[in-house]
């Protein structure tokens, strides 16, 4: 795959195109055309040898009107014209092979490229940090990922060839009407210039109005892809018909911003063919004259004729060429943009290296105040202290919104702190580097992801090269081992879209499954039994007690029940520490902590 092109900061979206932009905004292909130049070059060579195979073509048609008929005798008459069409058929035979050519290579080419594209858009968002995803809709990337791309490759791989094939014909039958009829064709050329003025203005529009469309499709995908995803929501509140209509809203102004672009469009195309053959039937009448005044031959009139229907029909195919590449610049400027945004979390041009630990990270937070940047005046985590020894477990307990899973994002370095320092082994998480750090982190999510997949691969994402019986010793570890083999391929049985063959508490057994198979130093667990009955939840915290053995533990639980036998308990509340202890000290101490172990306990 090619190398990125030189990233440089800029918003993952913009709403309207930058002005002065045209069809150079394809300039940001090069990248990807440049490991194929030996391809591209032989493209060019077969295109260019069938352009020329067809402007050979009203010669050989002169030569047999003016020569063919010369021969005085029958018989060498057939002879020449059986000569002139063999000459003829030689001409299409090569127009056919080289035709042939051209049409494989630029498909390739368009596929080649296209899929290179795509693989290095998509490679580049997987590495952005939340942050991108806080102000850009999955949809919308999607759209870019396959819209856009789709755009790019029938420039690629067929219009940009037939402009170039048509720009060679046209440019050679031009010059042959020239050198046949200079005083006429010269005229007839400085028409043409004045027709392109309008033209490019046109152009521009169309160009603006195309950036427009494509952005309208993405809202379009945007929404799908979000309404999709929360099906059983969107159903048990009865409000398919309102998300039905809020689509038909969104492709109703896709629709209408693409009706204004074909109108454009339409208007450019019928201007520049109906000026253009206007400015060419003008060079025929005075050719047809030139015959009948004696100073051309009946052959030279007819070859004049096919030149001129060679560069009529070029120039209709350049102007439709001309409208699918204005297209595919607003489609290859939106590919570009989410190519040179810069993720602000990186790892460092010379990260530290991380010792090897075998009895737990440490982690220390000092002096944390932390802002997301999407809510910028309201301080998540102030002034936040926190350190854990090696091999402890401490829970983190407190209302909604406290801070809680912040520190989880803050030490896998999905955002850097305001102010104040993250630290594992030591080192500052902002001096490591990000593969070495997340490592070293295992972590259970409160809302297990299951991929679509079987149940083997699921579980092996924690440790890709795990082989399969440390999979299913996982497995058994995190209890999931029995309902897998009752699946009906057991591990190999696909689990569906997010899992939706799997009941929720299932699903986080395979989530704890992948997360012991990882084996970490460090481990995370949010809510990890959350979604357990209590039969299931005491299995697996039997199995997780096991885990933490050895390792340092952090877990976030507002079932306290599941956090009493933790070495400490840190109570967090508005971003702040407000209460450490024990269980029972905490308990004792009537703080907090008491208060929502009553609520809990107390029932």
């Amino acid at each position: 795959m090619p190398s990125l092109p030189a990233s440089a900061s800029a918003p993952a979206r913009s709403t309207a195109p930058a002005p002065g932009r045209n069809v150079r905004s394809l300039g940001g292909l090069r990248p990807f055309l440049r490991p194929y130049r030996g391809k591209i070059a032989l493209a060019v060579l077969f295109l260019v040898m069938a352009a020329l195979s067809t402007l050979v073509f009203p010669v050989a048609m002169k030569s047999l009107i003016d020569q063919g008929f010369v021969a005085a005798e029958p018989g060498e008459r057939v002879m020449a014209l059986r000569q002139h069409f063999v000459a003829l058929f030689a001409v299409g035979a090569a127009l056919g092979l080289f035709s042939g050519l051209r049409f494989y290579m630029v498909t390739w080419l368009g596929e080649r490229i296209t899929a290179d594209l795509r693989n290095a858009v998509y490679a580049h968002v997987v590495t952005q940090s939340p942050e991108f995803f806080e102000t850009n809709q999955t949809g919308e990337v999607l759209s870019r990922l396959t819209t856009d791309t789709t755009l790019v490759q029938t420039v690629v791989g067929s219009s940009l060839s037939m402009g170039l094939r048509n720009a060679v014909m046209g440019i050679g039958a031009m010059a042959m009407l020239i050198a046949t009829n200079p005083v006429v064709m010269t005229q007839v050329l400085g028409i043409l210039v004045i027709v392109v003025l309008p033209s490019l203005y046109f152009g521009r529009r169309v160009r603006n109005l195309s950036r427009a469309s494509q952005d309208r499709v993405a809202d379009s995908s945007a929404i799908a892809a979000e309404v999709l995803n929360a099906i059983p929501v969107v159903q048990s509140y009865t409000q398919e018909a309102r998300e039905a209509q809020r689509f038909d809203v969104s492709t109703e102004n896709a629709f209408a911003t693409a009706v204004r672009r074909t109108r454009m469009r339409a208007i450019l195309v019928a201007f520049i063919i109906t000026a253009t053959f206007g400015a060419l039937l003008w060079g025929l009448y005075q050719g047809t004259q030139a015959v009948e005044r004696g100073q051309i031959s009946a052959g030279h009139l007819g070859q004049t004729v096919i030149y001129v229907i060679i560069l009529v029909s070029s120039v209709a195919v350049l102007s439709e060429v001309y409208g699918d590449l204005l297209r595919a610049a607003g489609a290859t400027e939106r590919l570009m943009e989410l190519l040179h945004v810069n993720s602000p979390i990186a790892s460092p041009a010379k990260p530290v290296a991380l010792a090897a630990t075998t009895g737990g990270s440490a982690v220390a937070l000092r002096d944390v105040t932390f802002r997301y940047p999407s809510r910028p005046q309201h301080a998540t985590l102030s002034h936040f202290n926190l350190d854990v020894a090696p091999g402890e477990t401490v829970a983190l307990v407190g209302p909604s919104g406290a801070g809680k899973s912040t520190v989880f994002q803050l030490l896998l370095r999905f955002y850097d702190v305001s102010a104040g320092s993250v630290t594992v082994d030591g080192v500052p998480v902002r001096e490591v580097d990000l593969h070495a750090l997340r490592e070293r982190i295992g972590i259970v999510p409160q809302d297990s992801v299951i991929f679509s997949t079987d149940a083997m691969e699921n579980i092996r994402y924690g440790r890709p090269t795990a082989s399969d019986a440390e999979v299913i010793a996982a497995a058994r570890a995190a209890f999931a081992h029995d309902f897998i083999t009752a699946l009906p391929d057991g591990y190999q049985t696909f689990l569906g879209e997010r899992g939706v063959r799997l009941s929720g508490g299932q699903r986080q057994r395979i989530s704890i499954a992948r997360a012991m198979l990882k084996n970490p130093p460090l481990l995370l667990l949010d809510e990890a039994t959350s979604a357990l009955d209590a039969e299931s939840e005491r299995m697996v915290q039997a199995a997780l007690e096991s885990a933490m053995k050895d390792r340092t533990t952090l877990v976030i639980a507002h079932r306290l029940a599941t956090v009493q036998r933790a070495d400490r308990i840190v109570v967090m509340e508005a971003g702040e520490i407000v209460e450490t202890g024990t269980h029972s000290e905490l308990v004792a101490s009537g703080g907090l902590y008491a208060r929502l172990a009553a609520l809990q306990f107390d029932r």
